[in-house]
């Protein structure tokens, strides 16, 4: 609006001096600005309805969905209309003001400093360019966190892994469940099939002490995990040392550990053939270690270590040697194909088919389940995301009107310069060299907001800092093709014009 009402100075000259009132062109560009502002309103309004429930969509957790009221009431109204009477007002009042003060004659004559009405609009070059930085800089740093998030080893293949989350009616004993899971064995395209208690990642885990040699227990927990033989197979965590569960094993007589309990507890040796006391020293049991395998995240946490981990077996007795029965556990199926949830009806069905006491209270993919662990960064990202675009198309759009009206308001002078044998460069060059140097002064601007803000976000971030190169040069890079892109259809403008029929006009 301010680049449009100082290229209209010898139209508003015109109107003033064929007997206009400054009141009239006040109206004029008020009506101009408020016509524009009500329905950019009603487009974004639009634009809000449809585009919300979509983002909360892409960052929707499937077993934890969030649901969206978007009611259009005399509320939602009421805020649209304020929003675009304000927005006329305070964009649409200084160029309304500044039309209606114009003077014909010097208007006429080509206005006392030509210079002096685009000091205001490189000020807000600057501004928007500086804006359109730090907001590009703030998204490049949560989208770089939540790659690098995504893509931090789980120790795990989630590929082709369903997860048949089961109770039962009430308890069962260990040979029941192992029945469900070889009857679900035997349905077509299933490849393999194990047992533990809740699946990984699913932010479900069980704690307890460790000793190691009749010492006292360790400060620090361990995870304890119950699985059947095979489980491992399954979900393809390699062997370091030592062997699988066997079938007729039970626990606590033997366990599996991690990487991060040898280091904990055996000064990073192999532990294979060693033992340790589960519990406090009140109900200590002992067991021993006869497999040792690579580290696998069991919890949701990704941004911490992973701790040290004892797997034991799904079928547990007590101290008596009875069987421990179960009312819970989760059938983990690697199936054949690469859509596992094509079987999810058909197992959810054949479990209570095996056994009627069992019953399938949810299925979800090992996929899905990773991929919520990440629901903040992958809503902050997406967010961060959509508002780097809409700041780049504002900058663009702000940059290519402020050109666009330079060389309508320049025109006499470029066809002069043309007149007098200057080429398409120098034009060029003059045309743009102002609004780059804003350019420029507004990107070192937002690049001291951006590291300035960065501290306020330091918690959120992931294996990334604000002073990479990578970080700094993105927004940087992003913001100058913008500008050339935006003053490409400006600079054409000028190279075409015709200085003979320019100044004949003049």
């Amino acid at each position: 609006m301010t680049a449009q009402a100082s290229a209209r100075a010898r139209e508003m000259a015109l109107r003033v001096s064929i007997g206009a009132g400054r009141w009239r062109l006040v109206q004029l560009v008020l009506v101009e600005s408020a016509l524009l502002a009500f329905i950019a309103a009603a487009i974004g309004g639009l634009f809000a309805w449809k585009s919300a429930p979509l983002i909360v969509n892409m960052i929707n957790p499937a077993d934890n969905p969030a649901r969206l009221i978007l009611p259009a009431d005399w509320r939602v109204l009421l805020f649209g209309l304020a929003l675009a009477l304000g927005v006329t007002i305070l964009f649409g009042l200084a160029p309304a003001l500044r039309a209606s003060s114009i003077k014909p004659v010097n208007a006429l004559k080509g206005g006392d400093d030509p210079h002096s009405r685009r000091r205001l609009m490189y000020a807000l070059i600057a501004s928007q360019v500086a804006f359109c930085f730090v907001v590009h800089f703030v998204a490049g740093l949560f989208v770089t966190s939540f790659d690098r998030l995504s893509n931090v080893p789980t120790g795990f293949s989630a590929e082709r892994i369903l997860n048949l989350e089961t109770i039962t009616v009430r308890p069962q004993l260990p040979v029941f469940w192992d029945q469900v899971a070889q009857h679900l064995r035997e349905v077509p395209g299933v490849e393999r099939v194990a047992l533990t208690t809740w699946p990984l990642m699913s932010g479900e885990s069980d704690i307890d002490y460790i000793s190691i040699g009749g010492a006292p227990p360790s400060d620090v927990f361990s995870d304890i995990l119950a699985i059947s033989p095979g489980w491992l197979d399954t979900m393809k965590i390699p062997f370091i040392d030592g062997r699988d569960f066997r079938d007729g094993e039970t626990s606590p007589g033997v366990a599996i550990v991690n990487e991060a309990f040898a280091k904990q507890f055996f000064n990073g040796e192999n532990p294979v053939g060693k033992s340790f006391d589960r519990g406090d020293s009140k109900a200590r049991m002992h067991t021993q270690i006869v497999g040792f395998i690579r580290d696998a995240r069991s919890r949701d946490r990704l941004r911490r270590p992973i701790l040290p981990t004892v797997y034991m077996l799904f079928s547990s007795v007590d101290a008596q040697g009875a069987f421990q029965m179960k009312g819970r556990g989760t059938f983990i199926v690697r199936t054949a194909g690469s859509s596992p949830l094509a079987l999810a009806s058909i197992l959810r069905q054949e479990v209570s088919r095996a056994r009627s006491e069992f019953r399938v209270s949810n299925v979800r993919t090992q996929t899905e389940i990773n991929q919520s662990t990440t629901v903040r960064e992958r809503l902050l990202a997406v967010l961060a995301l959509f508002f780097a675009i809409v700041a780049l198309t504002l900058a663009g759009v702000g940059l290519y009107g402020v050109l666009d009206y330079s060389v309508l308001q320049r025109r006499r002078e470029i066809g002069i310069r043309m007149a007098l044998g200057a080429q398409a460069g120098d034009i060029a060059w003059r045309v743009t060299a102002d609004v780059f140097s804003m350019v420029l002064v507004g990107a070192a601007v937002g690049l001291g907001l951006g590291m300035a803000s960065a501290r306020y976000i330091e918690t959120l971030l992931y294996q990334v800092k604000p002073t990479d190169t990578r970080m700094l040069a993105l927004p940087s890079l992003t913001i100058v093709a913008a500008a050339l892109v935006a003053a490409l259809p400006a600079v054409i403008r000028a190279a075409r014009i015709d200085p003979a029929n320019m100044l004949r006009t003049e």
